[in-house]
């Protein structure tokens, strides 16, 4: 497979300068500048892994963030609302995971706003199920900017705070594909595009569970956004990798938090 890059060049951040793709020197609480990570998990929730990985999260006290296919949390409205009880954060990644290259802007922006309209229904309707104990993960998250300098962080951490009424103005493009029309577009909407510079490689059959540990292992550094998958295409090397990739982090004296 590998068609794909595992860092993200800075040359292609500059290219995007209003997608978020790392947050440079992100925590700024005196005794911890910059040893932040952004762990990230898109395509699901599904019951066969999205369960495990809240619990592989809960063990190290770690955030993150969930950009949801719409259609999956329409078919499992208790597990998307255990992600948002348990601490962590939420993002919309379409409702039928489109390819922006391959759909009509008007299609496209339909499909996003669809997959909005669902996290907030699921979101405001009265779970059915109790929820297991667990262990608050920290919510002293610091968001990041666009362009690298840090004295903008405030201004993101305040638009992606206030701009929507939705219950997230997070947004990622399944494989990161959409046009420059669709991105503004959206950016007008008041989402925010979220991108990443570190991508595991979980999904990618031809590459062996520890290459894909290393892509991660090898790459992050504080103010990163990895991407992980919590999809059955993914789940074998996920349940390798995602522990390994969380005892490093602890060991290295770095947060997990969420976006």
């Amino acid at each position: 497979m590998k068609g794909y890059l595992v860092k993200t060049p800075k040359f292609v951040q500059r290219m995007f300068p209003k997608r978020v793709w790392t947050f440079p020197n992100s925590s700024l609480s005196a005794n911890k500048i910059g040893n932040t990570i952004y762990l990230t998990f898109d395509d699901g929730p599904i019951p066969e892994i999205t369960p495990w990985v809240l619990e592989e999260l809960k063990k190290h006290h770690a955030g993150a963030t969930f950009f949801c296919i719409g259609e999956n949390l329409e078919k499992q409205p208790d597990l998307f609302r255990r992600i948002i009880v348990e601490g962590h954060s939420v993002g919309n990644h379409t409702f039928n995971h489109r390819n922006g290259w391959k759909t009509s802007t008007e299609e496209y922006i339909d499909n996003v706003l669809k997959a909005e309209e669902e996290m907030n229904k699921v979101h405001e309707a009265r779970s059915t199920i109790v929820h297991p104990k667990y262990s608050p993960v920290r919510n002293n998250m610091k968001d990041g900017n666009e362009g690298g300098k840090r004295e903008d962080i405030p201004k993101i951490k305040s638009e992606i705070s206030d701009q929507r009424s939705s219950i997230s103005n997070l947004f990622r493009p399944p494989y990161g594909k959409l046009t420059s029309r669709q991105s503004h577009i959206l950016q007008q909407k008041g989402y925010k595009i979220i991108m990443w510079d570190v991508l595991s490689g979980d999904f990618d059959a031809s590459i062996s569970e520890d290459n894909c540990f290393r892509n991660v292992s090898e790459n992050v550094k504080p103010g990163s956004i990895v991407v992980f998958h919590d999809s059955l295409k993914a789940e074998k090397k996920l349940r390798y990798v995602l522990p390994k990739v969380l005892e490093v982090i602890s060991e290295k004296g770095w947060s997990c938090e969420k976006i």
